[in-house]
Order: C-alpha cells, then sequence, then structure tokens
C-alpha cells in the first residue's frame, strides 16, 4: 500500500514531521483553558447521567452542532491554490488599472476550481462546466473574475439563472438528478446550444483542473489614464496543454477516485510542479461594437480571434495549497463587483445580474462582515468607510471614527478620479425576449475563428447525462 502514497494521504504525516521536536500543544477549550481529560463525560458516578458543568463536553458539542455553513447554492465542490500573476506584456493602452501598470508587477492571487452541479461530495469527474474563479489582491482593492473553463454560458438572461440552476440540481419530489428537466429546459432554450456542444465535446471532461483553459466569459470595459474605454473579454490558457478525460476514464474515477481533481492539484503543487496559466484580452472598440454583426454583449456568443486576436498580458502561477481548506477555500468568496479603477462592467446581461447575486450570497453564507474573513480580506490595501457593526466583526470597527458621511472631522473622503467612466442610456424600458436571436451560426462555423472544439467523441446520445436517459415523450 506505502507506494500507492501520495501528498495528500500523507498530509498528516508530513504535518507531523513540519513540527519537529516540538512537543504537542497543552489541549484546550475554545476559551483557552486547559483540559485534563478529553476521554470521559463527567457524570454522577460512572452510570449516571452526565453534568450540566462539564464545559469540556459542552463547548466541544455545541461547537459541532454549528459547524456546518450553508454550501454554495452553485459550485459547491471546489478546489483552490493560492500563487501570483506577474505582467509580461503593457496593457497600459487599455486599461489604468494597478494590477497592469508595468511589466515585472506581481500581484497575489487566489483561486477556486470547482464543478457547477454537483453537491461539497459530488464527483469531480462528471460531465459539467468548471468555475475557474480568480481573486487578485491588487493594490486598489480586490478584483474578483469569476470565469469558468468556457467561453460561453447556457443562458444570456439573468432572469433565467434561478430555473437553468435548479434543473442542473434535483427533482422536487424524487430527489435524484433528472434528465427529461435538464433537457427539457434545454430543448425550450435554443441559446443553450452553443455551451451544451462544448459540454458534450471532449472539453466537457477535463483532466482535473490544471489542463483546462479558463475564461472571464462575459463582456467587461476597460478604461486607461486617460479616460479612453474600450470593451475587452479575459481567458487564461492553460502552460500544461489541454487534457481531456474519455467518458469510461471519467466514469471509472467517479466511482473510485471522486476527489480526483482536488487531490491532482494538491499533489502537483506539493511536489513543486506549479501549474501556471497566459493571460490574455481581447479588446473591440466602442465603434466595432455598435457596428457588430451580434450583441457583443451576449454571454452564449464568442469573439472571433481572427478579429479580435488574443493580446498576452501575463502569467498565472499557482505555487501554495490551502493551509486550511474550510478557512482559505470553503470560505473564499468571489464577487464580480469588486473590481479596481480601470475595470468596469458591460452591459451583459448575466453580468449585471451577478453583479447582484454573488455578494448577495456571500451575506446569507458567511455574514454581513465577510469582506473581513482573511482570505477575502483586500489586505494590499486599506478599508476606510462608514460600514459598521454586523456579526463576527473581527478587527477594530474603525475606532472612533465618524460613521456618517458627509461630516467635519476629516472621516475618509471620496476622490474625484476614481469616478465611473460616463455612458449613455437612451432606449426605452422593457422585458426584452432575446431567445430568437442567432443561436446556431456560431456553433456551426469553423471553429478556428474562435474556441475549437475537439470532436474525437460523438455526441453523446446514451452516457454520463446524455439526451438518451430522457425517458419523456414531451422532451424528447
Amino acid at each position: 500500500m506505502a507506494e500507492n502514497r501520495d501528498k495528500t494521504t500523507d498530509q498528516m504525516k508530513t504535518w507531523k514531521e513540519n513540527r519537529g521536536s516540538r512537543k504537542p500543544d497543552v489541549l484546550t477549550t475554545g476559551a483557552g483553558h486547559p483540559i485534563g481529560d478529553k476521554l470521559n463525560l463527567q457524570t454522577a458516578g460512572p452510570r449516571g447521567p452526565l453534568l450540566v458543568q462539564d464545559v469540556v463536553f459542552t463547548d466541544e458539542m455545541a461547537h459541532f452542532d454549528r459547524e456546518r455553513i450553508p454550501e454554495r447554492v452553485v459550485h459547491a465542490k471546489g478546489a483552490g491554490a493560492f500563487g501570483y500573476f506577474e505582467v509580461t506584456h503593457d496593457v497600459t493602452r487599455y486599461c489604468k488599472a494597478k494590477v497592469f501598470e508595468h511589466i515585472g508587477k506581481t500581484t497575489p492571487i487566489a483561486v477556486r476550481f470547482s464543478t457547477v452541479a454537483g453537491e461539497s461530495g459530488s464527483a469531480d469527474t462528471v460531465r459539467d462546466p468548471r468555475g475557474f474563479a480568480v481573486k487578485f489582491y491588487t493594490d486598489e482593492g480586490n478584483w474578483d473574475l469569476t470565469g469558468n473553463n468556457t467561453p460561453v454560458f447556457f443562458i444570456r438572461d439573468a432572469l433565467l439563472f434561478p430555473s437553468f440552476i435548479h434543473t442542473q440540481k434535483r427533482n422536487p419530489q424524487t430527489h435524484m438528478k433528472d434528465p427529461d428537466m435538464v433537457w427539457d429546459f434545454w430543448s425550450l432554450r435554443p441559446e443553450c446550444l452553443h455551451q451544451v456542444s462544448f459540454l458534450f465535446s471532449d472539453r466537457g471532461l477535463p483532466d482535473g483542473y490544471r489542463h483546462m483553459n479558463g475564461y472571464g466569459s462575459h463582456t467587461f470595459k476597460l478604461v486607461n489614464a486617460d479616460g479612453d474605454r474600450v470593451y475587452c473579454k479575459f481567458h487564461y490558457k492553460t502552460d500544461q496543454g489541454i487534457k481531456n478525460l474519455s467518458v469510461e476514464e471519467a466514469e471509472h474515477l467517479a466511482s473510485t477516485n471522486p476527489d480526483y481533481a482536488i487531490g491532482d492539484l494538491f499533489n502537483a503543487i506539493a511536489n513543486g510542479n506549479y501549474p501556471s496559466w497566459t493571460f490574455y484580452i481581447q479588446v473591440m472598440t466602442f465603434e466595432q461594437a455598435e457596428k457588430f454583426q451580434f450583441n457583443p454583449f451576449d454571454l452564449t456568443k464568442v469573439w472571433s480571434h481572427k478579429e479580435f486576436p488574443l493580446i498576452p498580458v501575463g502569467r498565472m502561477v499557482l505555487n501554495r495549497n490551502p493551509v486550511n481548506y474550510f478557512a482559505e477555500v470553503e470560505q473564499l468568496a468571489f464577487d464580480p463587483s469588486n473590481m479596481p479603477p480601470g475595470i468596469e462592467p458591460s452591459p451583459d446581461k448575466m453580468l449585471q445580474g451577478r453583479l447582484f447575486s454573488y455578494p448577495d450570497t456571500h451575506r446569507h453564507r458567511l455574514g454581513a462582515n465577510y469582506l473581513q474573513i482573511p482570505v477575502n480580506c483586500p489586505f494590499r490595501t486599506r478599508v476606510a468607510n462608514y460600514q459598521r457593526d454586523g456579526p463576527m466583526c473581527m478587527f477594530d470597527n474603525q475606532g472612533g471614527a465618524p460613521n456618517y458621511y458627509p461630516n467635519s472631522f476629516s472621516a475618509p473622503e471620496t476622490q474625484p478620479q476614481f469616478v465611473e467612466s460616463k455612458f449613455q442610456v437612451s432606449p426605452d424600458v422593457a422585458r426584452y425576449n432575446s431567445a430568437d436571436e442567432d443561436n446556431v451560426t456560431q456553433v456551426m462555423k469553423s471553429p478556428a475563428s474562435a474556441e475549437p472544439f475537439p470532436t474525437q467523441s460523438p455526441f453523446p446520445f446514451s452516457s454520463f447525462g446524455g439526451v438518451g436517459k430522457c425517458s419523456s415523450n414531451s422532451v424528447l
């Protein structure tokens, strides 16, 4: 058995070795009181009832009863790692954000990879998009790029997102995954076709997290120091090369090693084999956007690499595993509205919806002060505002500084240079139906002009989530 052990299975042994000759710490309660006996309840006689005064027991059990926080409603199963982003090419002509201010600049990052639909105990190798979210701890606050391993998504209107996710989860009566729900929604919303085609290509089963690309997917707006604006898409291409699993390999791993992707990432970093990705942008001018053949803010479509070539920016490297999974991965919270000056949202309807949804769910899962949790804290800048109090306030609550604005007491002031760029909005307000926009052309076009969809395997109609599992004639 010894030859099958790796860095994940040897973690406890490694932890002990790292302590060297240090003696074990004194066991304590949560309040720091030393404990003399951790194996036996305090009872009235050897067979008698336990006592309420047994604080060793009540302290332990009361905390145990509250160990679990709400699971993420999507992207529940994931892996995380830490490293840095280094600028390798000058893009200041497009963006004034300090994260890009000069070649050679490095910025600490945290990355979380994930599946989308499964619960926290689900298998890593299911046919499912993969989350690829990056948190840049910049000099101007955190920048969260909440991406996936696909450049497109199933829908383009955020109002559909809850229903879409419900179809990917469990049947409300049987509590089982339901192919009828999945394919019914996909068949009724033709804009799903592009992402479904990607999902059922070879890239729908990536070999772990190190061998897949990442994409910001949404369209963003970049602003330079002169106030010039362009639209932008972010790409991060794996330096390890694309590598995918066959259906047979994925199904085998799901039953024998369901945490395959988590272990692969942890072991690679622990062995000094640091994964990296090359970071690119695509740029579209406002004039090009107005004349473009389709909506450039449509998340179900890509921009042609021929018309809008990839522009190299930098490199992301992951070189540290989490010290504690719960503290640094389960509590790691990404928010697409976290954008430093120079990066702004576009009219992308899905992005606009996520700007609200993500911080809202973090406040539900982690509390109003989730940004004070160390892994989420913008530690490279100083937070100075008028937000106060709330559960689990971890720092000095900004001391005696005024908690209202404006004021006359030298408290934090706004800086005009950080005002967002202006943009015009003039159309009529309505609920516009986008379902009938062209949902087919990009799927049928040669992949050379955009993202390649490898097709060594035929579109699977029977296995691992294929339409062959549907039983309802109304869907088929």
